[in-house]
């Protein structure tokens, strides 16, 4: 147990290292980017969005998680996804490429037949990249995911920056994307000493697609559900409305992603090695579960506190009306990374039909009722999209009890006191600060307030889960 533990907590760590750096450059670069840019532009890069993510999806076709879950991998394993991912990739942009004028068409923005096109690009870089990325997955490389990332980000930050203030407009958004991805490869290419050859052989791609189909069926109507809201946007309302929806959305997602994309890192090869020992995989669930609560709850929720504080000092007065927005988003935000450990718990367990299935209801709902309700304000439909966000955790919860006979009072055993105490601090911080009205000094001590409190009443309940991380990191010290 110890050898998996110290596994874990040294994937966890790397994993939220990796997170943090890449979100804070990331965020750095983008305070700077919405101060030049305007919320139009951003506008047409978003209308892209749904086209890349799911061509991206294609190409990578499920098999990290596919080679993740075979108990040996072979160099023909990671050979045959390679030239798959590498050859769909490249279809799949010669398709996008000749429909850039039909993409253009249905949203009325001629700008979009050449942005299109470099955007696209973006995804066939991903395709050359996918088995060196599910080699570092498997083997939890975070350590080394953390210093790619860092690199990538401030590589391709600063050429975004350039551009922008250059007067590249809307250019400067997509050779970003194109310069992060690109450098991320090489990146791999030097921490992942496999390479391919040309002994093209795709019958491991047929063995492992069973299971790799619904994983990206799932990853599919994923991408779908994650952008939905840009489609419907893109149609109903301006490019400007658009983008004050992006910008929210963009940092509403950096922040669950930190939480998501540590836990996601860790939990498919944990969970997927101690398969078939019940009472242990259900320890180790719990605790990520908590470990999820703990760090999810007081920075969505105090994001959502300081969501006018955060917008105004960092882009600007031209993106006020995406602070209501983020406000919103952050309170179900706080609940998106327990999507990420369900469904790596579903996986590990073989069953990526169920998180197929519950993923499929899910966007399903959310269709239903957004084409219900178009008609309405673009912040009544984000507050539609959070709502079922936070309601569907439960769908997850039903389905965690049925496969690992994870109850409900357990679910919320765990995760209410970080829930309650989060919410608690962000509501004795917003009392406080109610009589401030610099806008740096409200931002500053709603942070520390939120902070104090929460760790303050964690370490009086002695929370188990803040004594395992500060052990951790003394002993990294």
């Amino acid at each position: 147990m110890s050898t998996l533990k110290e596994k874990a907590a040294h994937g966890l760590f790397w994993g939220a290292v990796s997170n943090l750096l890449t979100q804070l450059i990331s965020a750095v670069i983008g305070f700077y980017l919405g101060r030049i840019l305007v919320p139009s532009e951003y506008g047409l890069v978003a209308m892209l969005a749904i086209f890349s993510a799911v061509a991206g999806v294609l190409q990578e076709s499920g098999f990290t998680a596919a080679l993740t879950n075979l108990k040996e991998v072979t160099h023909r394993d990671y050979n045959a996804v390679f030239w798959f991912s590498t050859l769909m990739s490249c279809t799949l942009y010669a398709v996008l490429f000749f429909c850039a004028p039909l993409i253009a068409d249905f949203y009325g923005q001629p700008k979009l037949v050449g942005l299109s096109r470099l955007v696209f690009a973006s995804f066939v870089m991903a395709g050359i990249g996918t088995a060196h990325a599910a080699y570092m997955f498997r083997n939890m490389m975070n350590k080394g995911k953390a210093i790619i990332g860092s690199v990538a980000s401030v590589t391709s930050g600063l050429t975004g920056l350039y551009l922008a203030y250059n007067g590249y407009s809307y250019w400067s958004l997509a050779w970003q994307q194109f310069v992060f991805i690109t450098v991320t490869n090489i990146g791999r290419l030097y921490y992942v000493k496999w390479r391919p050859d040309f002994h093209i052989d795709f019958t491991p791609i047929r063995s492992m697609f069973g299971f790799s189909s619904s994983i990206m069926l799932t990853s599919l109507i994923t991408q779908v559900n994650n952008n939905i809201l840009s489609i419907i946007f893109g149609k109903i309302f301006s490019t400007k409305s658009l983008g004050n929806f992006t910008q929210a959305f963009k940092w509403d997602s950096m922040a669950y992603t930190f939480v998501s994309g540590t836990i996601n890192q860790v939990a498919q090869p944990v969970l997927s090695s101690i398969n078939g020992q019940e009472e242990r995989q259900l320890q180790v669930f719990r605790k990520m579960l908590r470990f999820t609560a703990f760090l999810s709850f007081p920075a969505m929720f105090g994001l959502s506190l300081v969501s006018r504080e955060f917008i105004l000092l960092t882009v600007r007065g031209n993106w006020v009306d995406s602070i209501p927005l983020l406000r919103v988003l952050c309170i179900s935000g706080a609940f998106l990374p327990f999507f990420t450990l369900y469904q790596n718990m579903a996986i590990s367990r073989g069953r990526s039909d169920i998180n197929m299935w519950a993923t499929v209801g899910l966007i399903v709902l959310q269709l239903g009722l957004f084409i219900t309700f178009r008609h309405y304000s673009i912040l009544h439909l984000v507050i539609l999209y959070s709502v079922i966000n936070i309601l569907w955790v439960g769908v997850w919860q039903t389905i965690a009890r049925r496969l690992i006979r994870f109850g409900h009072m357990a679910f919320l055993k765990d995760i209410l006191p970080f829930m309650l105490t989060a919410a608690l601090a962000c509501a004795v911080a917003y009392f406080l600060t109610l009589s401030v009205t610099t806008l740096w000094l409200v931002l500053s001590l709603r942070i520390v307030i939120v902070a104090a409190i929460y760790l303050g009443i964690m370490k009086l309940a002695h929370a188990q889960i803040l004594e395992e991380c500060i052990a951790f990191a003394r002993r990294k010290k």
